[in-house]
């Protein structure tokens, strides 16, 4: 049986927002109002800036079935792939919910330290852990929210070890919110099959109540707490699976940063149990999976009390970084731009992030099993295009639920920190130069765009500078004995005394001319991925 704590949600939803937080808290009061003008006067902080490379423990218990990502939704949808596999695995929907994989995570196997050091050794500089995704379950010791890995599953703090691990790594924290989706992804919950044998019998979110749960390993917690209620409900009558798949696509697949219009109390909650998150583990960065901020107004109040209070954990200094995606203008000026799974096609002016993933977010065996990641090389390319355009690259590298990383990962993550090991100094605490680079490779701007990009090829060179320096980072070995870079050639900015290859030790001989920086290549590469040239002169930066 649950041993129960008070969970405040339930008792403070009619309160406004400026008493939702201890007094302590509201102290927290600063230069930040909660609107986008306000907004705008953040600058971003120079550690984000020097970082450029972090990884992201995309983990909780929708890696338990190993069938990748969105399990949680789509294993409520007759005729997906992971409808079968957990009809198969663990039973109809109706008799064997997702509450009931929360309660299988376990996280038997993890050893954090001992992954933490992998991320560190592979060249990451800061560490993000997801506190929610989706599916609604916290990872984190949760104040207002039952449904949280302290009390089901791991019984762990999840959130708090990564955050101490990481630190004592001296890798700066973060951490990716993503429940404020929950309201409208996970109403799938609430559906039935349109055909077969339980055809028309609803699934379990949609009966299952807190006096349901007496004697069982829930007792004392709320299903509709975890499934967020029924905030739109297919309605009865769909008799087959073309139909209830239509049904969805018309209704519930629209993503919204909208709060749910009859449902007030999960937008309350939502804020209470951001709040509490950041408050007890203070990161230095929060990932917001939507576009702008979540949830109208309450997103902006949560950033400008992040904001204030990360100037008071930090004396006056703002330190904290906060993402969304697809920002205006104006939106640019007050978070970080996030571009998931995808690039930029100029040099940004102002600083960015990718977030992508080795495989699948969540973890997919099927694609260990094919040996399917992205190689280390192509990371290797991603960052120093990333990195030339202003901005960071976020890895995610998916986690079995056991708490594990696979041997695939292991070698990317080892081959990532020899190229690290030899090229560092090319990436790490660099600016861009007046362009990001140079070769015949085009990517696709936007969200979702990395699986439209050619490989690059030795004709691609990203420039970063650093300290006086400025580096040409060619994306592959030339399959000739010389370099041109033709934005070097002579009359252009700059006085070239000493080219090297980071890892060499020695200078290499080079000419310039109206073609370019001619350099004489070793007959041997060092290394297998990307190489960074190191070019030494006058007025080059």
């Amino acid at each position: 049986m649950l041993t129960r704590r008070r969970f405040l949600g339930s008792t403070m939803a009619g309160l406004s927002s400026s008493l939702w937080l201890p007094s302590h808290s509201r102290a927290a009061a600063g230069a930040f109002q909660a609107s986008w003008s306000s907004l705008t006067q953040y600058r971003v902080p120079e550690w984000f800036r020097d970082a450029k490379f972090g990884i992201w423990a995309h983990w909780s218990a929708q890696c338990v079935p190993e069938q990748g990502d969105w399990y949680a939704r789509l294993m409520y949808q007759q005729g997906e792939p992971a409808y079968e596999y957990h009809v198969k695995h663990y039973g109809h929907p109706s008799r064997f919910g997702f509450m009931e994989i929360d309660h299988l995570w376990k996280a038997e196997a993890w050893e954090p330290e001992r992954l933490m050091e992998l991320y560190r050794k592979a060249g990451a500089r800061y560490f993000v852990a997801l506190a929610n995704h989706h599916d609604n379950f916290d990872t984190f010791d949760s104040t207002h929210h039952a449904w949280n890995s302290v009390n089901i599953g791991p019984k762990k703090d999840i959130v708090g070890i990564w955050a101490k691990t990481a630190r004592e790594a001296g890798l700066r924290f973060g951490v990716s919110n993503h429940s404020a989706h929950a309201w409208h992804w996970f109403q799938t919950a609430y559906g039935y099959d349109g055909e077969g044998p339980l055809a028309g019998v609803r699934y379990d979110a949609a009966v299952l109540r807190r006096q349901d749960g007496k004697g069982k390993w829930w007792d004392g917690l709320d299903p509709q707490d975890l499934y967020t209620g029924p905030n739109f409900e297919m309605p009865d009558g769909l008799h087959d699976i073309a139909a209830v798949k239509r049904w969805h696509e018309e209704h519930d697949r629209v993503w919204t940063e909208e709060p749910p219009p009859n449902n007030p109390r999960f937008v309350q909650r939502w804020s209470l149990r951001c709040r509490d998150l950041l408050e007890k583990y203070r990161p230095d960065l929060v990932y917001f999976d939507n576009s702008g901020l979540p949830l109208g107004q309450a997103g902006l109040d949560v950033t400008a009390w992040y904001y204030n209070a990360s100037s008071v954990w930090n004396r006056g200094a703002l330190e904290s970084v906060v993402t969304g995606k697809v920002l205006t203008p104006e939106q640019r000026g007050a978070l970080v731009e996030d571009v998931e799974r995808g690039f930029s096609d100029s040099l940004r002016p102002q600083p960015w992030q990718t977030d992508t993933c080795l495989g699948n977010w969540h973890y997919d065996r099927s694609l260990f099993e094919r040996h399917g990641y992205k190689s280390a090389g192509s990371v290797v390319s991603r960052l120093c295009d990333v990195v030339a355009k202003n901005g960071n690259l976020l890895l995610s590298v998916p986690m079995r639920g056991n708490g594990t990383i696979d041997s695939d990962e292991v070698e990317i993550l080892e081959s990532l920190g020899a190229w690290m090991k030899i090229n560092g100094e090319a990436i790490f605490g660099t600016r861009p130069w007046r362009i990001y680079g140079e070769g015949p490779t085009q990517v696709h701007a936007g969200m979702f765009g990395e699986s439209d990009t050619k490989p690059f090829t030795a004709q691609d060179i990203r420039f970063t500078t650093r300290h006086r320096a400025l580096y040409a980072l060619v994306l592959a070995w030339p399959d000739t004995n010389t370099l041109t870079i033709k934005s070097l050639a002579a009359g252009t900015q700059g006085q070239v005394r000493q080219v090297e290859l980071l890892g060499m030790g020695q200078p290499l001989r080079h000419v310039r001319n109206d073609h370019g920086l001619t350099i004489t290549l070793p007959q041997h590469k060092i290394g297998d991925h990307a190489y960074a040239f190191k070019i030494s002169g006058d007025g080059l930066v």
